[in-house]
């Protein structure tokens, strides 16, 4: 991929959600919600303070992470369906 994000920036791609409930039921694709779930492609080099130092990003390329349900925005690369999102818009890293 020939992206990369620039400052505190994360490249992240979703994981879908279950197609099922718990109790057996099939859920049809208009009444899904799009996951906060997902998996960090690629991330900028961090954020900088007044002074000049860097912040590096506390994410990495492999990182599973939640996210808010209406964060980030929504971009196409290669064809894929990915967001692009501040580092602060990460709730968690998915151990």
């Amino acid at each position: 991929m020939a992206f990369t994000p620039l400052h505190d920036r994360v490249l992240v791609r979703r994981i879908e959600g279950e197609e099922k409930t718990k109790g057996g039921l099939i859920i049809p694709d208009t009444a899904k919600e799009k996951p906060a779930e997902g998996e960090v492609i690629s991330c900028g080099e961090g954020a900088r303070k007044d002074s000049g130092e860097l912040i590096p990003v506390a994410v990495k390329a492999g990182d599973r992470v939640l996210f808010g349900k209406w964060s980030g925005t929504e971009v196409t690369i290669d064809g894929k369906e990915l967001l692009i999102m501040k580092e602060s818009d990460i709730l968690g890293i998915l151990a």
